[in-house]
C-alpha cells in the first residue's frame, strides 16, 4: 500500500514524457506533421515517384521535325478488321474515325509547298474499277505529295499502268505489290530518286501475323517541304 503513491507518480512522468516525445515527433517542424501521419499509411510500392511520361510531338512523333518539313504517319489496315490511318502536321487525313477509308488503297494527295489537303479517298482494289484510281493519279501536278496505306487488299486490280505511275512517284516496291499486301508509301510527283518512305509486308501464310493477312505497318517521318508544287 505504501508504494501505490511512488507508482503513481512514476506512470505520470512516463505518461507525460511519452506525450512529449509523440507531440514532439509528429508538430516538431515544418513538413513532419500530417505529412508523418501519411507516411504511415504509404506503403512502399506507392511512395515511388512514377516516371514522366515521354513528351509526343505532332502525329505521335517521338521527336519534332526541323524547320521548312511535315511531320507524317501512316498505318496500314490490320486484316480486313481495323482500317488504316494517315496523319500530316497533326491532322487526321484518313481514318475509320472519319469514315474516309476503305478496302484497297487509301490515297490522300497533299500540296507539298503548304501541306494542305488537296484530295483523300479510297480504292477498291478487289471488286473495284481501276480506271477510278488511274484517273485519280494521273493528272497530279508537279510538287504533290502522295500518301497510301493499304486495307485488306492492295492489289488485284492493279495493272501495268497503275504500278509505273507509282514507281513514277517513287515506289521501289509497287511491281511486287500481291494480294492481300500490305503497304505504306510516300511519294511525290516528280522526283528524281525513289522516295525513302516505303515499307511492304508480303501475304505469306509462313509468316502472317493474321490468319491471311500479314502485320500491319507503320511508318513515321518528316518530309522537306516542295519547292514548287502547281
Amino acid at each position: 500500500m505504501r508504494l501505490a503513491g511512488p507508482l503513481r507518480i512514476v506512470a505520470l512522468v512516463v505518461t507525460v514524457a511519452l506525450t512529449w516525445i509523440i507531440v514532439s515527433i509528429f508538430l516538431g517542424g515544418p513538413g513532419t506533421g500530417f505529412s508523418r501521419i501519411q507516411q504511415l499509411f504509404i506503403s512502399p510500392e506507392n511512395s515511388v515517384t512514377a516516371e514522366p511520361r515521354a513528351r509526343k510531338y505532332k502525329c505521335g512523333l517521338p521527336q519534332p521535325c526541323p524547320e521548312e518539313h511535315l511531320a507524317f504517319r501512316v498505318v496500314s489496315g490490320a486484316a480486313n478488321v481495323i482500317g488504316p490511318k494517315i496523319c500530316l502536321e497533326d491532322k487526321m487525313l484518313m481514318s475509320s474515325v472519319k469514315d474516309n477509308v476503305g478496302r484497297g488503297l487509301n490515297i490522300a494527295l497533299v500540296n507539298g509547298v503548304s501541306g494542305e489537303l488537296i484530295e483523300a479517298r479510297a480504292f477498291d482494289m478487289w471488286a473495284g474499277d481501276v480506271n477510278d484510281l488511274l484517273k485519280f493519279i494521273r493528272p497530279l501536278h508537279e510538287g504533290t505529295l502522295v500518301f497510301v496505306a493499304s486495307y485488306d487488299d492492295p492489289a488485284t486490280k492493279m495493272n501495268e499502268e497503275t504500278r509505273k505511275l507509282f514507281s513514277d512517284l517513287g515506289s521501289k516496291n509497287v511491281k511486287e505489290l500481291a494480294f492481300r499486301d500490305s503497304w505504306v508509301f510516300v511519294g511525290a510527283k516528280g522526283v528524281q530518286n525513289k522516295s525513302p518512305f516505303e515499307q511492304h509486308m508480303k501475304n505469306s501464310r509462313h509468316t502472317n501475323k493474321y490468319e491471311g493477312w500479314p502485320e500491319a505497318l507503320e511508318m513515321e517521318g518528316c518530309i522537306p517541304r516542295r519547292s514548287t508544287a502547281s
